[in-house]
């Protein structure tokens, strides 16, 4: 009998969301679902023993849908957590508003720093600090025998670079949430020279194949897919 690989993956949201789910019809995504397609199309040995979510809750001010952003954003967290309510772990970071005078661009005009607007600058913050902490600490204790990384921010390679180098042997796994159908999108060269092995893209149909019930049903009330989200193009980030 082959001997599982004990696997813990770490989500970056905020990364998987901008590059893979962001107008589309897809963002119901089933996260479990999904990473037990692709690791096993990896490896077959491979058992995902816990799945690490980071992200920062919604600002509905500033969402393009306002309130029901923020509403729709909460109900998939509950949806997630409620039909795997000891696999998924959700870890919250927060984002911050503050007003900046920056310089306006145009491409016809060269560079002036004395023309400037004040604009709105939002910022996710914690969340890659707490991603990074996060694989370090479960690496060193030996809580799994691989780590997964869903994310294509170069931020994270001082952390895996700091595993390869105390943990030389330990395992550790890419997958870049670039859909398929963007693989112009730039990988990040810096992730995959750390890992033991990189999925370079996620494919449409694997996302449209892991979505969660429309209907969500519980003890209670059931959690319904926004329909907002159901009106997603299949269109270039």
């Amino acid at each position: 009998m082959t001997e599982k690989i004990k696997t813990i993956v770490y989500i970056d949201g905020y990364n998987l969301y901008y590059s893979c789910l962001k107008d589309t019809s897809f963002k119901w995504l089933d996260i479990p679902k999904l990473f037990e397609r692709i690791l096993k199309d990896q490896n077959p040995a491979i058992e995902i023993i816990k799945i690490k979510y980071f992200t920062a809750p919604a600002l509905g001010r500033f969402a393009s849908n306002g309130s029901k952003s923020a509403e729709a954003q909460q109900t998939y967290h509950r949806a997630l957590q409620y039909c795997y309510p000891d696999l998924m772990e959700i870890i919250f970071g927060n984002h911050t508003q503050v007003k900046k005078p920056l310089p306006r661009y145009d491409e016809n005009i060269p560079f002036c720093k004395q023309d400037r607007h004040w604009v709105w600058v939002l910022e996710e913050k914690l969340t890659d600090v707490q991603l990074a902490i996060a694989m370090y600490r479960d690496a060193a204790q030996l809580k799994c025998d691989q780590l997964v990384i869903c994310s294509n921010d170069s931020d994270m390679t001082p952390a895996l670079k700091a595993i390869r180098e105390d943990l030389p042997d330990f395992k550790i796994g890419i997958v870049m949430p670039i859909r398929q159908s963007l693989q112009s999108r730039r990988a990040s060269k810096s992730l995959e020279m750390l890992s033991t092995w990189t999925r370079h893209c996620i494919r449409d149909e694997e996302l449209e194949n892991s979505q969660l019930p429309e209907k969500v049903p519980t003890n209670k009330k059931p959690m319904l897919k926004p329909l907002h989200w159901s009106k997603g193009e299949i269109t270039p980030l």
